[in-house]
């Protein structure tokens, strides 16, 4: 069974930092790019960055490029988020997701931007 449990949200003043990640198991995850969506209030799920399946080639959404860094460890089937100056827009429950199609079996994990 997949499993990606994401860990590292909370309270963070604006243009603050935070660093998530994604414990997987169940797979081979050196196999697969994965990428974190996130979901505002409100809103639907929206993709925010992937990375292939050796960490060698990143993707960004264009709203958070320079501003966040996505990265493995494939010795620790682990996905990463380096979120850096952030701002109130980027409040959301964030996911790791298995690449293709974003399957996602986590609860999140919240990041609540605010002074």
């Amino acid at each position: 069974e997949v499993q990606l449990v994401e860990s590292g949200g909370g309270l963070v003043q604006p243009g603050g930092s935070v660093r998530l990640s994604c414990a997987t198991s169940g797979f081979t995850f050196s196999d697969y790019s994965m990428s974190w969506v996130r979901q505002a209030p409100g809103k639907g799920l929206e993709w925010v960055a992937a990375i292939n399946w050796s960490g060698t080639v990143p993707y960004y959404a264009e709203s958070m490029k320079g501003r966040f860094t996505i990265s493995r460890d494939n010795a620790k089937n682990t996905l990463y988020l380096q979120m850096n100056s952030l701002k109130a827009d980027d409040t959301a429950v964030y996911y790791c997701a298995k690449d293709p199609g974003w399957y996602l079996s986590g609860q999140g994990t919240q990041v609540t931007v605010s002074s």
